[in-house]
């Protein structure tokens, strides 16, 4: 399969408010009022993506962001603290970044008023001269995406690594040319609003998240949809062949492509240095993608083999005494912690518990029974509700006060359980955001844990 890219390459005729020609373009720019939704990496990016676009250079630019000690350039307005979105009104277009849901119920306010609402990552759809590789799911998505640009990057193709991952999409704008390949990871808060689908889309296997910022599970998943919904029939959608992922890849006009990691013939799990079957079909749906851009099956296997996957995702942190122990921080709901409770043949301890998400912790209680977890150690705010839902299985549990302290048990249960190797897994299948500033935050002071031991 080739990617050749049909979009314009000229800003003017891509630009979101879709004006006709020239005249209205310099009537509706000139004194345009725009606001940035979100002033993180992001925004940033978007901000500059702006000030480079020819189309809003007479634009009034005003940042909005809820951290009132948020700092903007010269020339750029803000309204930062508690009150940032009281006058959404007042402004022609919004562009929101992916940390803010698009049904926000005072942005949902502003467009029924007549405000255009657009996103960083509709931004970079509309004005990406190249072709586009999406990939979606609730979880594999960056392990997905990274071993897809491993691969790619061994056949010499300028290929780039954005979205959720690596650099802001929009930042990558200056750089890129016609024939040059985009990877994104893409989350549901990207894809909400997207009216553009990439034209090679990946969606890995959908489950319960997000709960907390979605109404719903059917919001949830109808947001993932857009990956594949505006693709045309040349375009390509690969899907984990589960209920609501196949849901998903149904939509659009672009060829759908069942992955099956049983019946691959392109890798083994035997190729696979990182544990987890669930990390063996994130590989195999890169692979499959790889094989359809015509990459040669031995480069396919030479890339796999070689890749040690992502931090905080099962990462192998260190070896003490006879204990094993994982980072896998990056764990925010209850299928990734029973995913990697799964992923291991040794007696493990497992950690978990964080700020909740609306979730329901009855697969991790279904896991542990046919899992090799001898012990559960619970720390955060969710770890009473994760042990009501553990309530009368046969794991024993214990609360912790803090990560140190959970660290500490777990290390001591494994040692006294185990007359072999062990493993102490930190998944936490809930958010960070009660104890820590993000999962990478979390993940990193749980190594620095554990190196100190």
């Amino acid at each position: 399969m080739s990617l050749a890219c049909n979009r314009s390459t000229s800003p003017r005729s891509t630009v979101y408010l879709n004006f006709s020609h020239e005249a209205s373009k310099s009537r509706y720019t000139i004194g345009m009022r725009i606001a940035i939704l979100g002033f993180g990496s992001e925004g940033q990016a978007m901000l500059a993506a702006l000030k480079r676009d020819p189309v809003y250079r007479s634009a009034t630019i005003t940042v909005l962001d809820r951290n009132k000690k948020t700092s903007v350039p010269k020339n750029v307005r803000a309204v930062a603290g508690p009150a940032y979105l009281d006058n959404l009104r007042q402004f022609d277009l919004i562009f929101r970044t992916p940390g803010f849901p698009f049904m926000n119920a005072k942005l949902q306010a502003a467009r029924r008023k007549g405000v255009k609402v657009s996103s960083v990552t509709r931004y970079f759809f509309e004005h990406a001269p190249c072709a586009i590789i999406g990939i979606t799911g609730t979880k594999g998505k960056g392990t997905t995406t990274t071993l897809l640009y491993e691969i790619l990057k061994r056949t010499g193709r300028s290929v780039y690594l954005a979205g959720n991952i690596g650099l802001p999409a929009v930042a990558l704008l200056p750089r890129l040319r016609k024939n040059d390949l985009v990877i994104l990871e893409l989350s549901s808060f990207q894809l909400q609003d997207l009216d553009r689908s990439p034209q090679v889309a990946g969606v890995l296997e959908i489950f319960p998240d997000h709960q907390d910022a979605h109404r719903d599970m059917k919001e949830y998943v109808e947001a993932k949809s857009s990956i594949a919904r505006n693709q045309k029939p040349d375009d390509r959608v690969f899907f984990a062949d589960s209920g609501w992922s196949r849901w998903v890849a149904k939509f659009g006009k672009g060829k759908k492509i069942a992955v099956l990691p049983s019946r691959t013939r392109l890798i083994a799990p035997a190729d696979m240095a990182v544990p987890g079957m669930h990390n063996f079909r994130n590989a195999v749906m890169a692979s499959a993608i790889a094989a359809s851009l015509d990459v040669p099956k031995e480069t396919i296997r030479d890339a796999v083999r070689a890749f040690r996957g992502l931090e905080h995702r099962l990462e192998f942190v260190r070896e003490v005494g006879r204990i094993r122990f994982y980072d896998d921080s990056a764990s925010t709901n209850p299928d990734t912690a029973a995913a990697a409770c799964r992923s291991f043949e040794d007696p493990a301890v497992l950690i978990a518990g964080g700020k909740d998400k609306n979730l329901d912790y009855a697969t991790l209680a279904k896991a542990l029974k046919d899992s090799v977890v001898e012990h559960v150690v619970l720390f955060g705010e969710n770890r009473e509700k994760i042990w009501k839902a553990l309530s009368g299985g046969h794991v024993p549990a214990e609360f912790a006060s803090s990560l140190e302290e959970a660290v500490a048990s777990a290390y001591r249960a494994a040692r006294l359980f185990s007359a072999q190797h062990a493993a102490v897994i930190f998944s936490p299948g809930a958010a960070s955001f009660d104890m820590f500033k993000n999962y990478k935050d979390r993940g990193r002071r749980f190594k620095m844990i554990v190196r100190s031991l």
